[in-house]
């Protein structure tokens, strides 16, 4: 595992493990983010055009998705436990405002099984951390979106070294300890977390990667008070 690439063995532990949070996913992140998640949220939804087409990459259980309001919406993810569990809350809410159900789609950030320029947004929150090949996921993305189009990653933040082993020492020792509680075993799946942050890159790193494999301009910056990063990389129109 690098900031670039998961090896398939490590991948695969990480798809169970990331299944085996969905019981507690947003109790923990809640407690992991000091209640920020929710605000990183909103500020994402905030970047979205009403009556775009929206694709989230890595749903997870819809935490995120549930939210989009007057857009039309497509769940990505990778595990089916995740898209069964986000499937009816998400068109729950969406039912309730009056809104057309969401498409749900199982697949990866590096073959995305849908067509070339079909989203005006792509979203991944707290997913590209563990995109197996950060590179052609990004790659995958631009290809699926509109011209003009934008992605948005919002995901826990690293600008340099010193601030790395901090969010490493929280992740570690605040939410690791927590997380032992909720789930009742040592040898919590949120142990993850903290692994794919270790080898997460900084923020100029991959405002660079994306600038390499064509989005332009790109623009990141680290969200109050320094835990997430947020960026916003367009494609050409």
């Amino acid at each position: 595992m690098d900031s670039e690439h998961i090896g398939d063995s490590d991948w695969s532990q990480l798809q169970t493990n990331l299944e085996a949070t969905i019981p507690v996913y947003d109790r923990i992140n809640r407690f992991a983010t000091l209640g920020q998640d929710q605000r990183w949220r909103k500020g994402v939804r905030a970047q979205i055009t009403p009556g775009s087409d929206v694709l989230e990459v890595g749903c997870g259980p819809g935490t995120f998705a549930e939210r989009i309001e007057g857009c039309e919406v497509t769940c990505l993810d990778p595990i089916p436990a995740m898209l069964e569990v986000a499937r009816p809350r998400v068109n729950n809410a969406r039912t309730a405002r009056g809104e057309s159900e969401a498409t749900f789609v199982e697949g990866t950030a590096e073959s995305i099984p849908l067509d070339d320029n079909s989203f005006d947004f792509v979203c991944c929150l707290f997913s590209f951390r563990d995109f197996q090949d950060k590179r052609k996921g990004l790659e995958e993305i631009l290809r699926v979106l509109k011209p003009g189009g934008k992605l948005i990653i919002c995901d826990a933040g690293k600008a340099n070294f010193l601030h790395g082993w901090m969010g490493w020492l929280w992740m570690k020792v605040w939410v690791g300890t927590y997380a032992r509680l909720i789930c009742k075993q040592d040898d919590h799946p949120w142990k993850w977390l903290t692994k794919t942050y270790v080898h997460f890159g900084t923020t100029r790193q991959y405002k660079k990667m994306m600038r390499d494999v064509g989005y332009t301009p790109v623009k990141g910056r680290l969200l109050f008070p320094g835990m997430a990063v947020r960026f916003i990389a367009q494609k050409s129109e």
